[in-house]
């Protein structure tokens, strides 16, 4: 990379370390939420359990100290305890499970659950409806928090810290939920963790969460009618994967500094009637990554009105793109602006209306529109698609020179790879911390 375009580098993370964007609200160290009124105390050491199972008690209070666990809620019933609150399980499997509608677990930390994928030992695990987890900590979990066959489920404002294994594979999930509909998961600070799944599971809605170093930021598979908004995604592998699943509202979202050679900001594949509109992708290895999608005829992909700065390679078809919008997106600093992989081309995709900084047209009647299309045309990336094996020489002279050769020689240009009927002569939307236009 050019010293030029790494000071753009800098300049940006630094941009987006800083500040906030306007349409997404961070998620810091979760505070503790309010104490619940008639709250029976439980001091450090006593033992929890049978306080839990006295059908008069409506909330226990826990003191600061350690507490024994496992600890099971049958009943409609709040758990609550400040942060110096410790759960601590010296076997495995959940260390609080929640599987009685109504129930709640609030404020407290858990610290530890065992060391067995195969049980899943977890800090928590819901199996009820209308439940809820809130203002928790979790430390030293295999898994955070699991929800599992469970409807209105709230997962809001916890702390989980995964086991920052250096392998990430051999992280526990840090957020898992399966078979789940009607829920939330907002608010919450997720570090060092494998990743945040979502499978089999309709109709929730994923706000406003950070999620730091993780590998899959959030794992979509066969999950539907979901909204997935204001959330910040920094230093993992991939930002948002969607497998198999539909009408996904991806929005205003912040995916930054994904990187390694499968890294993404969002990839989406065998999947249909996604919508990924107002999000900030910058210094990813691949901003947007489309593979067979849409999967249905019926199906259509849009993307709309998303800014994809400094990527390697800013958009990228597993093969020739069909049934796919990209309308009023900025791209601009990426290394290669779109890459289609086999062969292909995005000429079938509707393009409308984006900003491509090397654009090279011109605006005589001033309406900020280009006058003439934008038109990719490739001859390194045609030779990369057609054979892998030169993807060796990405960013290496010799496949500048065969590019410079093609736009020279008439001879060796390359079929189109794109074509944008009216490009825009200006970049639209701001970076994180400035405003966005109306």
């Amino acid at each position: 990379m050019c010293r030029a375009a790494h000071r753009s580098v800098v300049a940006l993370l630094a941009v987006t370390s800083c500040h906030e964007p306007s349409a997404v609200a961070y998620a810091g160290e979760p505070a503790t939420p309010g104490r619940p009124p008639s709250c029976r105390t439980v001091s450090s050491g006593s033992p929890v359990q049978p306080v839990l199972d006295d059908v008069t008690v409506t909330a226990v209070c826990l003191a600061p100290g350690p507490h024994a666990g496992p600890l099971r809620l049958a009943r409609a019933i709040t758990l609550w305890g400040p942060r110096e609150a410790v759960i601590r399980n010296g076997g495995g499997g959940a260390t609080v499970e929640l599987v009685a509608a109504g129930a709640a677990i609030a404020g407290v930390t858990i610290d530890g659950t065992g060391g067995h994928f195969d049980r899943l030992d977890a800090a928590v695990r819901v199996t009820a409806d209308d439940t809820r987890v809130e203002g928790v900590t979790a430390v030293h979990a295999v898994f955070g928090i699991l929800v599992e066959r469970s409807h209105r489920v709230r997962v809001v404002g916890n702390h989980i810290e995964g086991s920052r294994d250096p392998a990430t594979g051999l992280r526990g999930d840090t957020i898992r939920i399966w078979e789940t509909k009607d829920s939330v998961i907002a608010d919450n600070l997720v570090e060092d963790g494998r990743d945040v799944v979502v499978w089999y599971s309709r109709g929730n809605q994923i706000t406003n969460n950070r999620l730091l170093r993780t590998r899959y930021g959030l794992h979509f598979m066969y999950s539907h009618d979901t909204q997935v908004s204001g959330n910040q995604m920094l230093h993992g592998v991939v930002g948002i994967f969607a497998m198999y699943s539909r009408n996904l509202h991806i929005t205003d979202n912040l995916i930054a500094d994904t990187g390694g050679a499968a890294g993404m900001a969002i990839g989406i594949k065998d999947s249909g009637n996604i919508f990924v509109s107002g999000n900030q992708l910058i210094h990813n290895t691949v901003g947007v990554y489309l593979d067979s999608s849409p999967m249905q005829r019926t199906d259509e992909v849009e993307v709309s009105r998303n800014v994809l700065r400094l990527n390697r390679d800013a958009i990228v078809f597993h093969s020739s793109g069909h049934r796919i919008r990209l309308h009023d997106n900025d791209l601009a600093d990426n290394e290669s602006q779109v890459r289609v992989d086999g062969g292909g081309d995005a000429i079938d995709v509707d393009w409308s209306g984006n900003y491509f900084d090397d654009y090279a047209g011109f605006d005589l009647d001033g309406d900020e529109v280009g006058d003439v299309p934008y038109e990719l045309r490739s001859l390194s990336n045609q030779l990369t698609s057609s054979d892998p094996n030169l993807a060796l020489f990405r960013g290496t002279p010799a496949l500048a020179l065969v590019d410079a050769a093609a736009h020279l020689d008439p001879l060796y240009q390359p079929k189109p790879v794109l074509r944008d009927p009216r490009p825009r002569m200006e970049a639209r939307w701001p970076i994180a911390g400035q405003s966005r236009q109306p």
